[in-house]
Formats: structure tokens, C-alpha cells, sequence
């Protein structure tokens, strides 16, 4: 139970932050002027945060679960872990002072630092998924991670295409135009839940304390549906079209 536990929030955490991950690394393709990236950035404004949760309670679960797992997955990729904690923060860092900290060409910073943490944020999960399927890290894994981010990019395109109206919206569905834009993001997300779940069972996950698990799971599922409910009351709210700017 509880490694459907761990993979319940992993993947659900890659598929949900993919989306805003995506969007963060083409912030220049699809915003062209600051007013347009203030309106893509709206596009994830009401998720981002929200979708942070699951890979903090992905932390957690991994750290009183899976104590050796945690271990090994932090002492044989501490750099790309301190990448991805850096990523995490500038991005957020950007997203948080880009519509409060203005003057003297500050907004043009605060993009770029979105772009970067984004990046940051694809490559190093990219990385770390690589390390657990493949085998392979050093410069020889970032092939793998490449093509980690590029899917994410891909899923970020499809989320804009579902949030973003107007010429924003021709420019994300350059990957939709056949398809249609949930369609798309179904398979995006498909693809990326699968790559989890490959890379799950590659893991060892049989180490998960017993006495941890009796308290940590049962507390776990009951607050799993409130969490769900709590996603899909958020998304429900802002299911329609970006139509401007939002407090970010």
C-alpha cells in the first residue's frame, strides 16, 4: 500500500507541475511582450503552489517510508539535488516578484530567472529519472534529461493551449492543431506517468518501516481524498480562459 502511496503523489506531482514547469521554460515563446508573459503566467497562477504539495508530500512519504531509498537517491545525485531545490526556489522567486519588484528593468530579470529555474527544474528531474531508468549520469545522462524536458515543454504547450485564448493560444497549439488540445495534454501526460511508473519499478522499495507505515498510511489516505477534492475544487473554479493578468 504504501508504495502506491509514494506513486500516487510522484506522478501525480510530475503531471500537475509539469504543466506549470512547461509553460515556465517557453515563457519567451509564448509571451513576445512583458504584458503577454504576465497573461501566460496567469495561466498557472491559481496551480502552481497547489502543485507543489505533491512533491512535498512526496518528500515526506519517501523520507518516513523509504528511509534507505531517500539515502541512496541523496547520496548518489546530492548535485542534481541541490540543482533541483535551486531551480525550485528561483523559479518561484521570479514568479513571486515579477509583478511587485518593477522598476529599473527588473521584470526583464525576473523573466529570465523563470525561464532558468524552469529549465532547472526539467533537467534536473530529467536527470534524476534517467539515473533510475538508465543507469547512466555525468554528461552521458543529459541526453535522457533533454529529452525529459522537451516532454515537458510539450505538456506545458498543451496546458497553455487549454488556459490561454486569442493569438497566446494559436502559438501553444502548435502541437494540438491536429489532435486537439486534450488530446494532447492526455498523452503528455500519459507519456510522463508512464516514465514514472517505469522508473518506479526499478527502485527498491521494499525497506518501509513498519511502525512508520502503521501511523504514516492510514493518515496518509484519509488525507488523500480531501487533497484530491481540494485539486479538483481549484481547477473547477478556473476552468475557463485566462482573460488577463492575475495577482502575479
Amino acid at each position: 500500500m504504501e508504495i502506491f502511496v509514494l506513486a500516487f503523489f510522484a506522478i501525480g506531482y510530475l503531471i500537475l507541475a509539469g504543466a506549470d514547469i512547461g509553460i515556465g521554460m517557453l515563457l519567451p515563446y509564448l509571451g513576445r511582450t512583458s504584458d503577454q508573459r504576465r497573461e501566460v503566467i496567469a495561466a498557472i497562477a491559481p496551480f502552481f503552489l497547489g502543485n507543489e504539495v505533491w512533491l512535498v508530500a512526496t518528500g515526506g512519504i519517501l523520507a518516513g517510508l523509504f528511509p534507505t531509498l531517500e539515502g541512496e537517491l541523496l547520496s548518489g545525485n546530492y548535485g542534481v539535488i541541490v540543482a533541483l531545490l535551486a531551480s525550485w526556489v528561483l523559479r518561484d522567486m521570479g514568479l513571486w516578484l515579477r509583478g511587485r519588484v518593477l522598476a529599473g528593468g527588473w521584470q526583464a530579470l525576473w523573466d529570465g530567472v523563470i525561464v532558468a529555474g524552469s529549465w532547472g527544474l526539467a533537467l534536473s528531474l530529467g536527470t534524476l529519472l534517467s539515473d533510475i531508468l538508465l543507469g547512466v549520469s555525468g554528461p552521458v545522462g543529459m541526453l535522457p534529461a533533454l529529452i525529459m524536458a522537451v516532454l515537458f515543454a510539450a505538456h506545458g504547450l498543451a496546458f497553455a493551449s487549454l488556459r490561454l485564448r486569442g493569438e497566446l493560444r494559436a502559438r501553444a497549439t502548435v502541437l494540438s492543431a491536429q489532435t486537439g488540445e486534450g488530446v494532447t495534454y492526455a498523452l503528455t501526460s500519459g507519456v510522463i506517468a508512464a516514465l514514472a511508473i517505469v522508473a518506479g519499478l526499478r527502485l527498491p522499495l521494499t525497506d518501509s518501516h513498519t511502525g512508520v507505515a502503521a501511523f504514516l498510511a492510514p493518515v496518509v489516505l484519509v488525507l488523500i481524498p480531501f487533497l484530491v477534492a481540494a485539486q479538483a475544487w481549484v481547477w473547477w473554479t478556473f476552468r475557463h480562459r485566462v482573460t488577463g493578468p492575475s495577482y502575479l
